[in-house]
C-alpha cells in the first residue's frame, strides 16, 4: 500500500473528488451559459444539463464530506493552500445552502439565491482550479 503524507488523498479519492466537483461546476457554467446567457439554449439551458448539476452536486458532497476529516484539519495545521482551501469551504457551505433555497425555498427568495448562486460558483471553480493546480505546481 502507498504512504500518503499528511492530508494527502489517495489517488482514487483524489481524482474522485476533482472529478465530481469539475462536473459539478462545468454542467452548472453550461447551465447558466444556456439558460440565463442564451448560448446555444437548447443544448446548454436544458433539464438534462440541470440534472447532471444536481446529480453530480451530491456525489461532490459525499467526496467533499470524505475529505473533511484529514485533509481539512491537515491544510489547517500546515497552512497551505489556506486561503483557497476555506474560501471553497465557506463558498461550499453557501452553495449548498443557495442551491436548496432555490429548489425548496420561498418564491420571494428564487431570484436572490439564483444570483448567489451562480456568482459564488463561477468564483468557487476558480479557486477550485487554483488550489488543485496549485498543489500540482509544487510537486
Amino acid at each position: 500500500m502507498k504512504k500518503h503524507g499528511l492530508g494527502k488523498m489517495p489517488g482514487w479519492q483524489r481524482w474522485y473528488t476533482i472529478t465530481s466537483l469539475f462536473i459539478c461546476s462545468l454542467s452548472g457554467i453550461a447551465f447558466l451559459m444556456g439558460h440565463e446567457f442564451h448560448i446555444s439554449r437548447s443544448l446548454l439551458g436544458n433539464r438534462n444539463i440541470l440534472i447532471i448539476h444536481g446529480v453530480s452536486a451530491a456525489i461532490a458532497l459525499i467526496a467533499f464530506g470524505a475529505v473533511l476529516p484529514f485533509h481539512i484539519k491537515a491544510g489547517l495545521k500546515s497552512k497551505k493552500n489556506l486561503i483557497s482551501g476555506i474560501s471553497q469551504l465557506v463558498f461550499l457551505v453557501v452553495l449548498v445552502i443557495t442551491a436548496m433555497l432555490l429548489y425548496y425555498g420561498p418564491e420571494e427568495m428564487h431570484e436572490g439565491s439564483e444570483l448567489t448562486h451562480w456568482i459564488l460558483g463561477l468564483v468557487f471553480f476558480g479557486f477550485f482550479v487554483f488550489h488543485v493546480a496549485n498543489r500540482s505546481f509544487r510537486r
